[in-house]
């Protein structure tokens, strides 16, 4: 008489469960700690989340966040281009999509700097208060010795957030320049 092998029945329900429970504290730990200003610390809370869930956006975007606060730019790079064509409504693609294409402002040579404006220009055309980005081409166009722009982004930056002090600073500097 042979035996009989036995079924292995599992609950398909009870390991989705389980992966959503894993996805939710593994997103919200990477998500308070990059919020802490600490976004090494956060990277293997967020790398487990994607893992867990792909599809997710919000901690697609919070990873590359992670990872161009490291420096990991290519990293960042391979998961944002892949949402600008699934995410391409959401700002925040295109404000980590631009910061990472620049990366170390200092070293970023013209074919960067181009690919970052277009990024940041897309962010403002999808939310023309995006925090940071007129402040941010400022800088491109000012690192770029394009002066006007500079100053026209620098203005936006200020109407963005007139708290913001160091566009206040670079605005009447680059004025106080041109006028020479």
């Amino acid at each position: 008489m042979k035996a009989r092998k036995r079924k292995v029945v599992t609950n398909p329900y009870k390991n989705k469960q389980q992966t959503t429970t894993e996805f939710d504290a593994a997103f919200r730990r990477g998500t308070e700690l990059l919020h802490q200003n600490n976004p090494q610390e956060a990277l293997p809370h967020l790398e487990q989340a994607c893992k867990l869930d792909a599809t997710h956006v919000d901690a697609a975007i919070n990873l590359s966040g992670a990872y161009i606060l490291t420096k990991k730019f290519a990293q960042a790079l391979a998961i944002l281009e892949p949402l600008t064509e699934t995410a391409p409504e959401n700002t925040m693609v295109w404000i980590n999509l631009g910061a990472a294409h620049l990366g170390n402002p200092v070293l970023a040579r013209d074919a960067e700097q181009i690919k970052a404006i277009a990024a940041f220009e897309k962010a403002l055309d999808l939310n023309p208060a995006a925090p940071s980005v007129a402040y941010n081409l400022g800088l491109i166009y000012r690192d770029r010795k394009d002066t006007e722009q500079a100053i026209y982004w620098f203005r936006r930056a200020i109407q963005a957030n007139p708290q913001d002090r160091d566009a206040r600073s670079l605005l009447e500097k680059l004025t106080m320049n041109n006028e020479q």
